[in-house]
């Protein structure tokens, strides 16, 4: 293997890293979706719940002043009873205290209910209140480790490019572009060429390209998967291999046809695909 593909084998690795770590870095924020989300949940409903506690504290304040108001009604009448010397101002006085006893019972039995729903809302409130600060302490909690686990993974970020940038000395930056996105797209971007086939994406290459890659004269990549490749010596009975999936797919294809006008899958013709480099 020449110089330049060694180089290249070994930033395949440092790249590999680089972007499994970028991608990481930006997958690991989203961990903290979901406790931002019932944080922020938790404490709309506590807010709502307050809202409807405080309206019911009015209205059992309310409640408490209609009662004291009927019982002080039921009492005068009681009193001004007592002093009454006529069987008219009796009878009158005997109806009023008898409608201000069934509001004082009317009222009173509305306000054991309000109370109790005052003494639900109180526990509800209360539990949603636990329920915030727990979430909240998880949430600080994660986002305290998420920060220090992306320092690190920044920390390793910026050594891998410091890496590159020393392995990338003496490559055309040309080729150190494309082999770029190569390795965005595919964990190996330099793979072998046996009996003609791309041992990357399995597709048969012309014969005459891959004569081409087996004098090695020149950065070689596939017009099929884009990788860059290099000739291997195809094992026993290996050259008449042709991949099911490709059988027919350049079948009729002359050997002698020139491979210069084929497409790769990112639309770049062999003829751009072809570098020369120092051996």
């Amino acid at each position: 293997m020449s110089e330049t593909l060694a180089k290249l084998q070994n930033l395949q690795d440092v790249l590999g890293e680089k972007y499994a770590i970028k991608s990481n870095v930006d997958e690991l924020p989203k961990t903290l979706n979901g406790s931002r989300e019932s944080l922020e949940r938790f404490k709309k409903e506590y807010i709502e719940k307050n809202t409807e506690y405080e309206a019911e504290k009015e209205k059992v304040a309310s409640l408490k002043a209609d009662l004291e108001d009927a019982e002080r009604t039921r009492e005068k009448c009681e009193k001004e009873m007592d002093e009454t010397s006529t069987h008219r101002e009796y009878e009158i006085l005997d109806k009023q205290i008898s409608e201000a006893t069934d509001k004082e019972n009317s009222i009173r039995k509305e306000l054991q209910r309000e109370e109790k729903n005052l003494a639900e809302l109180k526990d509800i409130l209360e539990s949603t209140e636990a329920l915030i600060s727990s979430t909240e302490a998880e949430y600080n909690e994660l986002n305290e480790s998420l920060e220090k686990e992306l320092s690190g993974k920044k920390k390793r970020l910026a050594e891998l490019e410091e890496m590159e940038a020393k392995m990338s000395e003496g490559i055309d930056p040309e080729t150190v572009f494309k082999f770029q996105r190569i390795i965005q797209r595919n964990k190996e971007g330099i793979v072998a060429v046996r009996g003609s086939v791309c041992n990357g994406c399995h597709m048969i290459l012309p014969a005459q390209f891959a004569d081409e890659v087996h004098r090695g004269e020149k950065i070689l990549f596939c017009p099929y998967c884009s990788r860059i490749l290099y000739y291997e010596e195809a094992e026993e009975n290996e050259e008449s291999y042709i991949p099911t999936e490709v059988a027919g797919s350049l079948a009729g294809e002359d050997e002698t046809d020139s491979p210069d006008f084929i497409e790769s899958e990112d639309g770049v013709s062999m003829d751009e695909k072809t570098m020369d480099f120092d051996e």
